[in-house]
């Protein structure tokens, strides 16, 4: 909080008096990020899909391009996520989102009837929000090269193979 104030020209208690915790900035930055990065943009297409694979398929899109433009706050967090609340709560309240994206898509599927008999929509969801993971980002464009064009049609196809009937 004090390297915030002093980058910020402002008081310590100047910052304490928006934010009451660390917790409470991080999450702030974070859904600044989305507004800054256009989220309610970016998922529109997903939001206003005409059946659960076109959603799924927006979805998958704007989650791939979306979190290139976040990705070093968010190594940041999980980097921290194990020794440090705040950030974690951070961390957790984003995923809590990107999992409701998951949720969406995975009922858009559900009420089409296209979603796989073998899984619940619980179970859909878990899976789905876990293959679009940041970490899993993280190793196939960082690690192994994917480009973001790449990491989202593969994942367009894979997401549609584990999901849908």
């Amino acid at each position: 909080m004090s390297d915030i104030a002093k980058a910020a020209g402002i008081s310590r208690q100047a910052v304490y008096l928006h934010f009451s915790t660390r917790a409470d900035l991080l999450v702030a930055l974070t859904r600044w990020m989305d507004e800054v990065n256009e989220i309610d943009r970016l998922l529109a297409p997903s939001r206003t899909a005409p059946d659960g694979p076109a959603r799924l398929d927006a979805w998958v899109a704007a989650w791939g391009s979306y979190i290139p433009k976040v990705h070093a706050v968010a190594r940041a967090l999980m980097a921290m996520y194990d020794t440090d609340a705040e950030a974690r709560a951070a961390w957790d309240d984003r995923m809590a989102a990107m999992r409701d994206g998951c949720a969406a898509a995975v009922r858009a599927l559900s009420a089409d009837g296209c979603l796989r008999v073998d899984l619940s929509e619980q179970q859909a969801i878990d899976l789905l929000w876990t293959l679009l993971s940041v970490r899993n980002w993280d190793h196939l464009c960082r690690d192994c090269g994917w480009s973001e064009e790449v990491y989202v049609v593969r994942m367009q196809d894979l997401t549609r193979r584990a999901l849908c009937d």
